[in-house]
């Protein structure tokens, strides 16, 4: 019942031609566990970047990100492989509401916004996702993803001024590194370029130890319990429509991958990052989401044993009670950080773009040019709106924007017969590809993640 009961896959050390090792399977314990703590690595530098620029402690943020695996792996019954790690979608929210009310205000809002995922993994789970596909069509969806994305931009701008030296030679070492190599450490690209970043500011003296030396080996993670305040909610329950793709498109991910029929579980899914969620906000944790850097991990292994996913948490769990590797974490400098960020935010908001490619959004209808036009505008110049005590910004106008524009539009457009409408079910299945952009190629060939948590 809790998915903890895996059948040896043939004699558990090879895979043949045209097999994968299934959800409910393993390799022998020994292979298992080096392949969970590949998958640790693969989420690794992604999920430590959220708490380094937001300011949340990454020892942490890794420990409720192996709290939220654990946690999701039971809920699904152990069926769907899958790592949760911290949420890019979060970082401009966090931002906005800790410049008014502090890290604790931030965390109230992560925990909203896992609340309403839960709920509507609830709603999903009785009453199936096609309401979600006629709510956020995919014009919504991506410019949504987009918007969130381009939103962050001036943060990375402050990060990489602060050293652009540093700055400039992470950037480009993501790059060479995406290209240069293959497998594994070309999917790590941005760990890989961080790293250099941070050799190359500690040669330059721009790397402080202080708060290093003094932290202890082992000890609990700092906890903070949040504070709650209604004006920060339309900050961050955008961000749920976000968390709702990404993780429907990696149920629909692994299902072709697999060749199983996931789709019952996909409410389940839902509700266990909403859950997760929710535990992170609770005690100074990032919200969380499924990774595409681990479905990348097993499309390169066939391995898609939940085993694996049960060694990876309980490696970060480990790794979370050390204080001095949560303090080495947070030595990254801000240089190295606007290097990496220039890249993550970017590729962001291209790959909402990527989802009208993939879903060929037609932007000769003037519904759709006007929902992308308008909404991404709002949310790169962070409009802001203000009614009471309540201040909308950019992500959440923009969002409600795409939202309100393209209904609207449609809604009047076929009362009068004058602009042309989507027709979802035209879109629907026309690419084997997951709703945040990563793209899975049917015919055998390799996944191709988006590098993005």
């Amino acid at each position: 019942m809790l998915g903890m009961k895996w059948a040896v896959h043939g004699d558990g050390k090879t895979i043949r031609a045209g097999e994968v090792v299934a959800p409910q399977e393993r390799l022998s314990w020994f292979r298992t566990i080096g392949i969970g703590v590949q998958h640790v690595v693969a989420m690794f530098g992604a999920t430590f970047l959220v708490p380094l620029i937001t300011g949340f402690p990454p020892a942490t943020t890794l420990f409720f990100s192996g709290i939220g695996t654990i946690g999701f792996l039971l809920i699904t019954a152990g069926r769907i492989p899958s790592y949760l790690g911290s949420s890019f979608a979060f970082i401009a929210p966090i931002a906005a509401a800790s410049s008014q009310y502090g890290p604790a205000g931030a965390l109230g809002g992560v925990v909203m916004a896992g609340a309403v995922l839960g709920l509507i993994g609830a709603v999903v789970q009785f009453a199936g996702t096609r309401w979600l596909q006629l709510l956020m069509p995919p014009i919504v969806t991506g410019a949504i993803v987009a918007l969130i994305g381009f939103n962050l931009v001036p943060s990375a701008k402050e990060n990489f001024n602060a050293a652009p030296i540093t700055a400039l030679v992470t950037l480009v070492s993501i790059i060479l590194v995406t290209v240069l190599f293959k497998g594994i450490l070309g999917r790590l690209s941005i760990l890989a370029g961080v790293i250099i970043g941070y050799v190359v500011a500690m040669l330059q003296g721009q790397v402080d130890y202080s708060a290093m030396r003094d932290a202890e080996w082992v000890g609990l993670p700092p906890f903070q319990t949040p504070e709650f305040h209604l004006s920060v909610a339309g900050l961050f329950i955008p961000v749920v429509l976000v968390l709702v793709a990404e993780n429907i498109g990696h149920v629909k991910s692994v299902a072709l991958m697999t060749n199983r029929n996931l789709d019952p579980l996909t409410g389940r899914a839902l509700m266990a990052d909403g859950l997760a969620t929710v535990l992170a906000g609770s005690g100074g944790g990032s919200g969380t989401t499924t990774y595409a850097e681990n479905i990348g991990v097993m499309a390169a292994t066939r391995v898609y044993s939940t085993a694996a996913y049960w060694v990876a948490a309980i490696t970060a769990l480990l790794l979370s009670f050390s204080p001095k590797f949560g303090a080495l974490i947070a030595t990254v400098p801000a240089g190295v950080l606007g290097g990496a960020a220039t890249v993550l935010y970017g590729m962001i908001g291209v790959l909402g773009v990527r989802i009208w490619v993939q879903n060929r959004v037609d932007f000769s209808n003037p519904v759709n040019l006007t929902t992308a036009a308008v909404s991404l505008v709002v949310g790169i110049g962070n409009f802001t709106w203000a009614i009471g005590e309540l201040t909308f910004e950019g992500i959440a106008l923009g969002t409600g924007a795409a939202l309100i524009i393209y209904h609207g539009m449609t809604l009047i457009a076929r009362w009068r017969g004058t602009a042309g409408t989507d027709d979802e079910e035209h879109h629907e299945g026309r690419h084997a590809a997951d709703d945040d952009g990563d793209e899975i190629d049917t015919e055998g060939s390799e996944y191709r993640p988006s590098k993005l948590g």
